[in-house]
């Protein structure tokens, strides 16, 4: 048992000193690990920029379509009642033609 039990601590003892890092290796480490993090974070930043600029653009282009159909919406109904009105007055106009020779075939 005591075999065993000495046999067990020096595996772990051996198994600690190997884990063991220097110093230097712990600084080499966390400076790998900062760099990663502050790449990770300058990746992160610029994309989230390239969305917001792609928001802004297709918003943009969204307002200028808008735009274009309420313009093209408006002279179509512009359009629609200038029609109305020349109907409306050659309407009017022939039906002031017809009373009138209607008045003066009456008198004759």
């Amino acid at each position: 048992m005591k075999i065993r039990t000495s046999m067990i601590i020096v595996a772990g003892v051996l198994a600690l000193a190997a884990c063991k890092k220097n110093a230097a290796e712990n600084n080499a480490s966390a400076v790998e690990s900062n760099a990663n993090n502050q790449a990770e974070n300058v990746t992160a930043a610029g994309e989230n920029t390239a969305a917001n600029i792609m928001n802004t653009a297709e918003n943009k282009a969204d307002a200028v379509k808008n735009e274009a159909k309420n313009e093209a919406a408006d002279i179509k109904n512009e359009g629609k009642n200038e029609a109305a009105a020349m109907k409306n007055s050659a309407s009017n106009t022939s039906s002031n033609t017809t009373e009138t020779k209607t008045t003066k075939t009456d008198k004759k």
